[in-house]
């Protein structure tokens, strides 16, 4: 059996890996108040438009919202508010470089359970232009096709 904990995927960014190809990717902490972390284990969470800056030396999280906890009371959280993920200084001013000098942008690409800790894994990424995701889509396409096949003459 491995030593590497179970990873329990909650949230994945399906239209990231559609709308930027991922260059590096690194696993972060993330900073959460009251509630949260019950909504996030309910897995009431909802990736859209949300990417990641870096101010004063921090990773800042924008547009990822958390739902309101079902149970919770009139102490619930925001559900939009900014976040602070948890990484080492070393990793941040790298990707602070790549992002000031190379038209880089950071977006989450996961939220997942480890050891009964919120993570979320934060990708580099570089936009794709339109060329790219019409050659994505036609690949998903001729890949769901050979697999019908394949399924109805029996193999």
């Amino acid at each position: 059996m491995s030593d590497e904990p179970k990873r329990k995927e909650i949230g994945r960014n399906r239209k990231a890996f559609f709308n930027y190809e991922m260059v590096e990717t690194l696993e972060c902490g993330i900073s959460l108040v009251g509630t949260e972390v019950k909504s996030v284990r309910e897995g009431r969470v909802s990736f859209s438009d949300s990417y990641v800056v870096i101010r004063n030396g921090e990773l800042i999280l924008i547009g990822f919202m958390i739902q309101p906890y079902s149970h919770g009371n009139i102490f619930n959280h925001k559900q939009d508010r900014p976040r602070r993920l948890l990484a080492h200084k070393m990793e941040i001013k790298k990707f602070d470089r790549k992002v000031r000098e190379k038209g880089f942008t950071i977006v989450p690409i996961s939220i997942y359970m480890k050891k009964d800790k919120v993570k979320m894994e934060i990708a580099l990424a570089r936009g794709k232009n339109v060329r790219d995701k019409k050659d994505a889509i036609k690949e998903r396409d001729l890949k769901r096709d050979a697999g019908r096949e394949m399924r109805e003459n029996g193999f």
